[in-house]
Protein backbone atom coordinates (compact mmCIF):
# COMPACT_ATOMS: atom_id res chain seq x y z
CA UNK A 1 0.00 0.00 0.00
CA UNK A 2 2.71 2.20 0.72
CA UNK A 3 4.43 1.61 -2.67
CA UNK A 4 0.84 2.60 -3.92
CA UNK A 5 0.85 5.78 -2.58
CA UNK A 6 3.86 6.91 -3.39
CA UNK A 7 3.07 6.54 -7.41
CA UNK A 8 0.15 9.51 -7.18
CA UNK A 9 1.44 12.91 -8.02
CA UNK A 10 0.94 15.40 -5.40
CA UNK A 11 -1.97 17.64 -6.28
CA UNK A 12 -1.10 21.51 -7.01
CA UNK A 13 -3.24 23.90 -4.84
CA UNK A 14 -4.54 27.36 -6.30
CA UNK A 15 -2.83 29.29 -3.45
CA UNK A 16 0.74 28.86 -4.78
CA UNK A 17 1.51 30.73 -7.77
CA UNK A 18 3.74 33.41 -9.33
CA UNK A 19 3.51 35.40 -12.32
CA UNK A 20 6.68 36.74 -14.06
CA UNK A 21 5.94 39.77 -15.96
CA UNK A 22 9.08 41.64 -17.33
CA UNK A 23 8.44 45.18 -18.14
CA UNK A 24 10.48 48.21 -19.98
CA UNK A 25 11.03 50.79 -17.27
CA UNK A 26 10.63 48.24 -14.25
CA UNK A 27 13.60 48.42 -11.68
CA UNK A 28 12.30 45.54 -10.55
CA UNK A 29 13.32 41.72 -11.74
CA UNK A 30 10.04 41.24 -11.55
CA UNK A 31 6.73 43.18 -11.77
CA UNK A 32 4.07 41.93 -9.52
CA UNK A 33 3.46 39.60 -7.58
CA UNK A 34 -0.43 38.52 -8.25
CA UNK A 35 -3.23 37.41 -6.21
CA UNK A 36 -5.39 35.89 -8.86
CA UNK A 37 -5.51 34.49 -12.46
CA UNK A 38 -8.32 33.48 -15.00
CA UNK A 39 -8.16 32.59 -18.09
CA UNK A 40 -5.20 30.61 -18.84
CA UNK A 41 -7.35 28.27 -21.83
CA UNK A 42 -6.28 27.19 -24.84
CA UNK A 43 -9.14 25.33 -27.35
CA UNK A 44 -9.23 24.78 -30.47
CA UNK A 45 -12.65 24.36 -32.34
CA UNK A 46 -13.84 21.03 -34.22
CA UNK A 47 -14.58 21.12 -37.87
CA UNK A 48 -17.16 19.21 -38.97
CA UNK A 49 -16.93 16.97 -42.09
CA UNK A 50 -19.69 15.34 -44.33
CA UNK A 51 -18.93 13.19 -47.05
CA UNK A 52 -20.95 10.79 -49.15
CA UNK A 53 -19.23 7.85 -50.26
CA UNK A 54 -20.74 5.70 -53.23
CA UNK A 55 -21.27 2.76 -50.97
CA UNK A 56 -25.25 2.56 -51.03
CA UNK A 57 -26.45 2.54 -47.15
CA UNK A 58 -29.42 0.08 -46.51
CA UNK A 59 -32.48 0.01 -49.11
CA UNK A 60 -31.57 3.82 -49.98
CA UNK A 61 -30.14 5.08 -53.96
CA UNK A 62 -28.00 7.33 -52.54
CA UNK A 63 -24.19 6.78 -50.63
CA UNK A 64 -23.77 6.52 -47.04
CA UNK A 65 -22.95 9.84 -45.69
CA UNK A 66 -20.51 10.08 -42.74
CA UNK A 67 -19.43 12.46 -40.56
CA UNK A 68 -15.84 13.36 -39.66
CA UNK A 69 -14.77 15.69 -37.05
CA UNK A 70 -11.39 17.39 -37.31
CA UNK A 71 -9.07 20.20 -35.58
CA UNK A 72 -9.87 23.70 -36.26
CA UNK A 73 -7.77 26.49 -35.42
CA UNK A 74 -6.03 27.06 -31.46
CA UNK A 75 -7.42 29.85 -30.01
CA UNK A 76 -5.89 31.38 -26.93
CA UNK A 77 -7.99 32.95 -24.27
CA UNK A 78 -7.30 36.57 -22.62
CA UNK A 79 -5.70 36.49 -18.78
CA UNK A 80 -6.90 38.16 -16.24
CA UNK A 81 -4.58 39.21 -13.66
CA UNK A 82 -5.04 40.72 -10.17
CA UNK A 83 -3.24 41.95 -7.15
CA UNK A 84 -2.91 44.55 -4.46
CA UNK A 85 -2.31 48.03 -5.87
CA UNK A 86 1.02 49.24 -5.38
CA UNK A 87 2.66 52.63 -5.52
CA UNK A 88 4.42 51.19 -8.84
CA UNK A 89 3.21 52.80 -12.46
CA UNK A 90 4.87 50.68 -14.39
CA UNK A 91 1.20 48.43 -14.93
CA UNK A 92 0.03 52.00 -15.46
CA UNK A 93 2.66 52.92 -17.96
CA UNK A 94 2.52 49.88 -20.27
CA UNK A 95 -1.36 50.13 -20.56
CA UNK A 96 -0.46 53.69 -21.48
CA UNK A 97 2.21 53.31 -24.32
CA UNK A 98 -0.06 50.59 -25.84
CA UNK A 99 -3.08 53.04 -25.72
CA UNK A 100 -1.28 55.29 -27.84
CA UNK A 101 -0.38 53.25 -30.48
CA UNK A 102 3.01 51.77 -29.97
CA UNK A 103 1.74 48.35 -29.19
CA UNK A 104 3.72 46.66 -31.73
CA UNK A 105 6.87 46.98 -29.50
CA UNK A 106 5.08 46.39 -26.31
CA UNK A 107 4.24 42.82 -26.94
CA UNK A 108 5.86 41.24 -23.30
CA UNK A 109 6.83 37.28 -22.57
CA UNK A 110 5.87 35.88 -19.43
CA UNK A 111 5.33 32.55 -17.22
CA UNK A 112 3.07 31.63 -14.34
CA UNK A 113 4.83 29.09 -12.02
CA UNK A 114 2.54 27.03 -9.78
CA UNK A 115 4.67 25.53 -6.42
CA UNK A 116 3.25 22.27 -4.26
CA UNK A 117 3.35 22.64 -0.44
CA UNK A 118 6.80 22.56 0.01
CA UNK A 119 7.61 25.53 -2.16
CA UNK A 120 8.84 23.59 -4.97
CA UNK A 121 8.15 24.72 -8.55
CA UNK A 122 5.79 22.05 -10.31
CA UNK A 123 4.12 23.22 -13.47
CA UNK A 124 5.04 26.24 -15.43
CA UNK A 125 3.21 27.88 -18.42
CA UNK A 126 5.31 30.02 -20.49
CA UNK A 127 3.05 32.95 -22.56
CA UNK A 128 3.97 34.79 -25.61
CA UNK A 129 3.10 38.14 -27.03
CA UNK A 130 0.80 39.48 -24.29
CA UNK A 131 0.21 43.53 -23.92
CA UNK A 132 -2.56 44.90 -21.90
CA UNK A 133 -6.47 44.76 -23.09
CA UNK A 134 -7.64 47.02 -19.95
CA UNK A 135 -6.64 47.82 -16.76
CA UNK A 136 -9.22 48.57 -14.06
CA UNK A 137 -8.59 49.87 -9.91
CA UNK A 138 -11.23 48.71 -7.52
CA UNK A 139 -14.01 50.64 -6.25
CA UNK A 140 -12.72 52.55 -3.12
CA UNK A 141 -14.45 53.18 -0.23
CA UNK A 142 -12.52 54.66 2.77
CA UNK A 143 -15.11 52.65 5.54
CA UNK A 144 -14.54 49.30 4.59
CA UNK A 145 -10.68 48.79 4.77
CA UNK A 146 -10.37 46.63 1.71
CA UNK A 147 -7.43 46.90 -0.34
CA UNK A 148 -7.23 48.59 -3.34
CA UNK A 149 -7.11 46.02 -6.15
CA UNK A 150 -5.15 46.48 -9.47
CA UNK A 151 -6.30 44.14 -12.40
CA UNK A 152 -5.24 44.15 -15.94
CA UNK A 153 -6.32 42.19 -18.94
CA UNK A 154 -4.09 40.59 -21.06
CA UNK A 155 -4.41 39.59 -24.45
CA UNK A 156 -1.96 36.46 -25.37
CA UNK A 157 -0.71 35.53 -28.74
CA UNK A 158 0.20 31.87 -26.74
CA UNK A 159 0.66 29.90 -24.48
CA UNK A 160 2.40 26.69 -23.81
CA UNK A 161 3.08 24.18 -20.26
CA UNK A 162 6.62 23.65 -19.98
CA UNK A 163 6.41 20.84 -17.26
Amino acid sequence: MANLINHFPEILTTCRFYIELKLDGSLDPVDAFFMECKGFKQSQTAIEVSEVSPRQWGKAKSGQISHTKLPGNAKTSNLTLRRGMTQSATLWNWFETVQQGNWARQLRDGALTIYDQAGNSQALFQFQGAWPVSYLVSDLNVGTGDLAIEEMELAVETFTRQR
